[in-house]
């Protein structure tokens, strides 16, 4: 794990905010100590939750889209060591562990050009080196009995989520996605637009369930994958459910979770499904905030959810005087997931 930045107590101290008279999750969360091995630490803490950042945006990059992935880590930490400690929940049962740190490789992204066949080449190749050491880095988590909060970086990383858990299980996982892309195009080459259909294709992906697509924004040919191979891959779209209203987002919660509750499934969420938010691919119409916590709460409450990954936040993408809620959204979609694994 030689790409893993251990946060420290360093850390700890310059981002959290003391306030006589309260009690933040940055004077309660756990940390690996020094001269500490990961595996040792995770193997004794009784803390449930292990949180780790991955900030980087060459799997966006290497889809065509807009850098700015790369951000998210930072702020969200700051904002969930700043939540409050109370009977609603606890920082001590929250591990951060730290983040994946690919400087040396974003560098490098930042002078490869898409439009470029060898460049673009180049990306997927380092999407490739990245997948390994995130499938590493998770796969560990949940073999030791953890259950890992993933903070993107890129919705290249479902991959790497999926392939680790799927490791660690002895067995293929299944993924339900809150998301307005499928992520399941050709397998062209990593990046963050086929995470889902490498993860499948390799044999890692059971069923997989995207809820809410925009009718847009999802190519004919990767639906008619989908309705090619109905029994593992399905969908409902956001039209149907918040504009035409021929689906219940309620009975559309259930249904998803029908298809995948059978197994061990993955919960990701990537922020381009809500509007207005700053993320790789913004968009202006989409659920609210409000339905994706409520997504992240009921499908935490089932037992065989084994991790959370929120993707593709950008928020060095917003106006300065927002960019911090970018991170405190994250936060409470973190905590909504460690709440509702509490009530099990």
């Amino acid at each position: 794990m030689e790409h893993l930045k251990i946060f420290t107590n360093k850390d700890l101290a310059q981002l959290t905010n003391y306030r006589s008279g309260e009690l933040k999750f940055g004077e309660k969360v756990q940390i690996v100590p020094a001269g500490m091995s990961v595996t040792e630490f995770l193997s004794s803490n009784e803390a449930e939750f292990v949180l780790f950042g991955i900030p980087e945006d060459i799997g966006v990059r290497a889809n065509g889209g807009r850098k700015g992935a790369a951000s998210a880590w930072k702020d969200t930490v700051k904002s969930v060591l700043n939540i409050q400690h109370n009977k609603f929940c606890k920082g001590s049962n929250l591990i951060i562990l730290g983040f994946l740190d690919f400087q040396k490789e974003v560098a490098i992204a930042e002078e490869l050009e898409i439009s470029n066949l060898e460049h673009r080449n180049q990306l997927h190749n380092i999407v490739s080196s990245i997948d390994k050491e995130v499938c590493h880095l998770v796969s560990l988590i949940v073999k030791l009995g953890k259950i890992p909060i993933i903070i993107g970086g890129g919705h290249n990383n479902a991959y790497g989520n999926i392939k680790g858990s799927a490791l660690a299980k002895g067995q293929k996982i299944n993924a339900i996605n809150f998301d307005a892309h499928s992520d399941f195009r050709a397998l062209e080459g990593r990046h963050s637009g086929n995470g889902f259909s490498y993860a499948f294709d390799e044999g890692f992906l059971k069923k997989y369930f995207a809820f809410g697509l925009h009718e847009n924004y999802n190519s004919k040919a990767v639906l008619e994958v989908f309705r090619k191979n109905e029994d593992y891959l399905q969908f409902n779209t956001y039209e149907e459910i918040k504009i035409r209203q021929s689906k219940k987002f309620s009975q559309e919660l259930d249904d998803a979770l029908a298809f995948i509750a059978d197994d061990y499934f993955g919960i990701e969420l990537d922020l381009d499904s809500l509007p207005n938010i700053a993320s790789s691919a913004m968009t202006s119409t989409g659920f609210s905030v409000e339905d994706a916590r409520r997504f992240v709460d009921f499908y935490g409450r089932n037992e065989n959810s084994i991790y959370l990954h929120i993707a593709e936040g950008a928020p060095n993408l917003a106006e300065e005087k927002t960019q911090h809620l970018v991170g405190k959204l994250i936060a409470y979609l973190i905590t909504d997931f460690m709440k509702s694994k509490s009530d099990l």
